[in-house]
C-alpha cells in the first residue's frame, strides 16, 4: 500500500475570538484568519512529527506559496470556532484544506487552503518534489493509524 492509498491526516483545533481580533461590529478582522489557520497547520504537522522546527533540521523550509480564503459567515466576538485542518496533497506539495466552523452549531463560517513547498536551505532551491523525510513521516503517521 503506497501513502496515496492510506487515509491523510487531520485535525481540529478550537478557539475562542478574543476581543483584540474584532473590529467595532464585534466581527473577527478577516486577516486574523491566517493566523487560525496557521495554528491548525502547526497541530496538523505535529501530529505527522514533522514540525516547522523539524523540517529546519532536515534542512528545509516550507514557505507558503499559495492561500485561498472564502468567507460564508462571520466570527465573531468571543464566538468558539473549530478549525478543520486536512492534508490533501503531499508528493510535490503540501496542500491543507481547511474548515472553519462555529463550534457550537457546527455553522461553517469559512474554507480554505494552503500551499507549501520544500525549499532547501543550503541551496535556497525549490524542490520539484516533496523530500524523503516528509515522506517517512507522513507513512510513519499512516502506519500508526490503520
Amino acid at each position: 500500500m503506497t501513502p496515496d492509498d492510506r487515509p491523510l491526516p487531520q485535525v481540529e483545533v478550537e478557539l475562542d475570538i478574543p476581543f483584540h481580533d474584532v473590529d467595532m461590529m464585534q466581527v473577527a478582522w478577516h486577516g486574523h484568519y491566517v493566523r487560525y489557520l496557521e495554528i491548525a497547520r502547526c497541530k496538523l504537522f505535529d501530529a505527522i512529527d514533522y514540525n516547522y522546527l523539524q523540517m529546519s533540521d532536515s534542512g528545509f523550509a516550507w514557505p507558503v506559496i499559495d492561500l485561498r480564503l472564502r468567507y460564508a459567515a462571520p466570527a465573531l466576538f468571543a464566538q468558539r470556532i473549530r478549525i478543520e485542518a486536512r492534508l490533501a496533497e503531499w508528493e510535490n506539495r503540501l496542500k491543507v484544506n481547511y474548515t472553519v466552523r462555529d463550534a457550537a452549531t457546527g455553522q461553517r463560517l469559512t474554507r480554505a487552503s494552503t500551499v507549501q513547498v520544500a525549499v532547501g536551505l543550503e541551496d535556497q532551491e525549490m524542490r520539484l518534489a516533496s523530500p524523503p523525510v516528509l515522506i517517512e513521516r507522513l507513512l510513519a503517521w499512516q502506519e500508526a493509524n490503520t
